[in-house]
């Protein structure tokens, strides 16, 4: 397995939190063998991704890939910034006549609103809007403030996906905020796993599908973003300072289901998968909440 092919994931297994790596054969428990490391967070402020994905490939495997149970990656990031409205069509989605902004809108969610893949999505009793944003995600490697855009990818440590789900009615409570719905526990995901990232190429343009039931909902390519991957982390750094660990997701494709007509909404018994070349399928299926 190539470095940069390297699939590091954050699961229980055993009856304990691991990290390591997701691999065909099945799970080597590399937080077993590098006690030094605490969790994949620690793992990317030492900038030891690569050095660990080498010798983490004639380790053996710890347990089968039936054994795990997915969890976010990087289980506490100081932040998570999310981008909204950064593909053509979805610009064109809200029908108001106005080109896309010059700055991206900008909004930040919680650890609790996530969970891992194949893990249940929550529809709350408060609302049946629940809906789905398949999205390609960076996790920042090396911290920085006012990044220039030249300097931006160096930042990088690895790319994942994001199901930024979303209950719609909510986002609406206010008049200037969406914080309420997109912050409901459990509403997303993040993963399945890491891929350290390998440059500019690995995510230039590639295809990112959302399917829902099998059905594609979402079906767009990074190359068509209105806000590049070095833009984004440029202008977010420009406010806040990046820290490694911390996690920016990058905008969703038009056909999310609140743009159907009527709004198609998901629902307990459906099976959500995002997914991007070169990074993987992130899936989950959707349950209501036990109240």
């Amino acid at each position: 397995m190539a470095n940069d092919n390297a699939r590091f994931a954050t699961v229980r297994a055993g009856g304990k939190r691991r990290w390591g790596l997701v691999r065909d054969d099945g799970f080597a428990d590399l937080s077993a063998r590098h006690s030094e490391f605490a969790s994949l967070k620690e793992v990317i402020e030492a900038g030891a991704l690569q050095r660990l994905a080498e010798k983490g490939t004639g380790q053996a495997a710890d347990f089968a890939i039936g054994d795990l149970t997915y969890e976010i990656p990087i289980a506490a990031p100081q932040k998570i910034i999310c981008v909204g409205v950064n593909y053509p069509d979805r610009n064109a989605e809200y029908k108001d006549g106005q080109a896309a902004a010059k700055y991206p809108s900008i909004f930040s969610r919680f650890p609790t609103s996530f969970t891992g893949h194949e893990q249940p999505l929550i529809r709350p009793p408060e609302s049946e809007q629940l809906d789905y944003e398949g999205e390609v995600t960076l996790i920042i490697g090396k911290a920085g403030r006012r990044i220039a855009e030249k300097d931006a990818l160096d930042h990088v440590a690895a790319v994942t996906l994001c199901n930024e789900g979303t209950i719609r009615d909510w986002l609406r409570h206010s008049k200037f905020n969406v914080t309420q719905g997109k912050n409901f526990d459990r509403t997303g995901s993040i993963g399945p796993w890491i891929v350290p990232f390998a440059g500019e190429e690995q995510i230039a343009d590639i295809r990112l599908t959302t399917r829902v039931n099998g059905e594609v909902r979402q079906d767009d390519r990074t190359s068509r973003m209105i806000y590049n991957f070095r833009f984004l982390i440029s202008y977010i750094s420009t406010f806040a300072t990046l820290a490694p660990g911390d996690v920016i997701v990058t905008g969703t494709p038009t056909g999310a289901g609140a743009r159907f007509d009527p709004p198609i909404w998901l629902k307990p018994g459906d099976t959500v998968e995002i997914e991007a070349e070169g990074i993987g399928v992130l899936r989950n299926p959707i349950v209501d909440e036990k109240v």
